[in-house]
């Protein structure tokens, strides 16, 4: 779905006010560079310096507002940085997620995200639930008609153990969300999805067993 004309304003002026802001107060972490003065230049560390400075601002915060621009008209509300998702992780559901990613790393089953979160939902109160655990996602957004979906924003390819880590966590996300549910939790009423701003594979899609399987 094509971005509003409103919605093209509101992204524009945000990167404008960030970007000036960076460099109103922009300070380099370090002046003490002699040899890569030497061999690259001031002028061009400089430079280089900043655009990793504004490559880090994006990922840490601006990612998450600009992706909650786009998803509010068509939301019933969206949260960017949301730190109130509290929940349980029972022991079972914890057995079932290792279970799950071990079997994936072996490639002993393949990626079906339908299935995977039916299993857990199966087991969210089932065992010892331990403590209420808070977890901060990137961005929330519930939809008019209910459905949930919760982001972690990455803004490089994660490698093989990141991308488990990722995969985990937000199997561990379904487990939260479905034991604080009075009712059961409908399959297809929680998405857990991981956002990238940009193709790595381009110009090829993403591969679906390494990536879409695995994470949409």
């Amino acid at each position: 779905m094509a971005l509003t004309d409103s919605q093209h304003s509101r992204i524009k002026d945000y990167l404008v006010e960030k970007v000036r802001q960076k460099l109103d107060a922009y300070n380099p972490e370090t002046r003490s560079m002699p040899f890569h003065f030497r061999l690259l230049g001031m002028d061009r560390m400089a430079l280089f310096s900043f655009i990793q400075s504004i490559n880090t601002t994006l990922g840490t915060s601006i990612f998450e507002q600009i992706a909650k621009m786009i998803a509010e008209p068509r939301a019933k509300y969206a949260i960017a940085q949301y730190r109130d998702f509290e929940g349980y992780i029972s022991s079972e559901a914890v057995l079932t997620i290792d279970n799950i990613i071990r079997n994936l790393r072996s490639v002993s089953r393949s990626p079906n995200k339908k299935r995977e979160t039916k299993e857990i939902l199966d087991v969210v109160r089932k065992g010892d639930l331990g403590n209420k655990l808070r977890k901060r996602v990137d961005l929330f957004v519930k939809m008019k008609d209910g459905t949930e979906y919760y982001f972690e924003v990455k803004t490089a390819k994660p490698n093989i153990s990141e991308f488990t880590g990722i995969k985990k966590q937000m199997l561990y996300w379904i487990a939260m969300r479905g034991s604080t549910s009075e009712a059961p939790v409908n399959v297809e009423a929680v998405k857990t999805i991981v956002a990238i701003p940009y193709n790595p594979y381009e110009p090829k899609p993403y591969d679906r067993w390494t990536l879409q399987g695995l994470f949409d």
